[in-house]
């Protein structure tokens, strides 16, 4: 037997389809994330590309059906911020990956595969352009084969999260606040989301980029995104560093004419509704912040113990994750000042 259950739509905003209502109250005014959960939709006519959020022909093509309304995090707002809840904070660096800084979490989502929390985890690399690529990986070889590394611009992390869902298997995902909100969204309101989506890594976030516009804004400043083998921003400055070691350094501040409308309004630092935070700042070089939020990260911490593959040490600078917390909430004022 079929089975069947009510479904509790929001309001519509404006008179016609859902689509509609997203895009009046969302994606038009500028506070759409770019988050990408609108791509649950079931016509997959919503489209995460390197712009905004959009649907061709939505008019004739949208279905009405509500879901990309009941998984926006942006459509009813309220900003998170603060530290959130937690279990415990620590640093950590993988044994045997090797990333931006401790790899964990890359180390948490290999991790997780092995211990059979999940069948798939979602990751992002890049190609030699510095655009963002995303991957279904399923065991540490397919890892080592990736680009990795912060790239500071938009990755289509949920859509391919999704795909995976629907295909049947479990996941793990790792994303920006804004990211985690989505999928917390989508968890609470899509049965099989809840069911399938194991392990949400949040990653510390100020704000991020479309792709287009911080390789030409950088290309303005006389720097080659494709040259460099990692980026960075430490103590106020974007930094690309180059395989000879040399390093070009651009001040964070000059960059807020292309940071996205969306990125403005959020006050979320450090991915309060992850099961696990990781980001460099507060630990020493070499090593990440963990910021421990649910049992199934702390489970597979202890697994990681257990197989030998992170160093832990207890030492965090939480002044200095505190004060950025505090900052994005002062720099993204929700509703903006005027």
């Amino acid at each position: 037997m079929q089975q069947k259950w009510e479904v509790t739509r929001p309001e519509r905003y404006v008179e016609g389809k859902y689509f509609a209502s997203l895009k009046a109250k969302v994606i038009d005014p500028g506070i759409c994330s770019h988050c990408g959960t609108c791509s649950v939709c079931p016509v997959k006519g919503i489209r995460v590309e390197d712009k905004p959020i959009y649907f061709p022909n939505w008019e004739e093509e949208c279905i009405d059906c509500a879901a990309c309304v009941r998984v926006c995090p942006r459509y009813d707002y309220v900003p998170l911020n603060g530290m959130g809840e937690y279990i415990e904070i620590l640093a950590a660096k993988s044994k045997r990956f090797k990333g931006q800084d401790g790899a964990m979490a890359t180390e948490y989502l290999v991790s997780a595969i092995e211990k059979g929390l999940i069948d798939e985890a979602i990751f992002v690399g890049r190609d030699e352009d510095w655009r963002t690529t995303v991957h279904r990986v399923r065991d540490a070889d397919q890892v080592n084969t990736l680009l990795t590394g912060t790239k500071y611009s938009f990755a289509a992390v949920l859509p391919e999260m999704i795909q995976s869902v629907r295909e049947g298997n479990n996941v793990g995902v790792v994303g920006t606040p804004c990211m985690v909100s989505g999928i917390r969204k989508m968890q609470r309101e899509i049965r099989l989301f809840a069911k399938r989506v194991k392990l949400v890594i949040g990653l510390f976030c100020t704000e991020n980029f479309y792709w287009h516009q911080l390789s030409a804004f950088l290309a303005e400043r006389g720097i080659d995104l494709r040259k460099g083998i990692k980026t960075d921003i430490k103590k106020g400055k974007f930094i690309v560093e180059y395989a000879d070691g040399e390093k070009a350094e651009i001040p964070v501040k000059e960059f807020d004419p292309i940071i996205p409308s969306g990125c403005k309004v959020c006050q979320d630092f450090a991915a309060v509704e992850s099961d696990v935070s990781v980001g460099s700042v507060g630990s020493k070089a070499g090593f990440s912040t963990l910021i421990i939020r649910q049992e199934v990260a702390k489970d597979l911490l202890d697994f990681m113990k257990e197989q030998g593959t992170v160093e832990v040490i207890e030492e965090v600078k939480m002044k200095i994750v505190e004060k950025l917390i505090h900052h994005k909430m002062e720099i993204h004022p929700y509703p903006p000042k005027k």
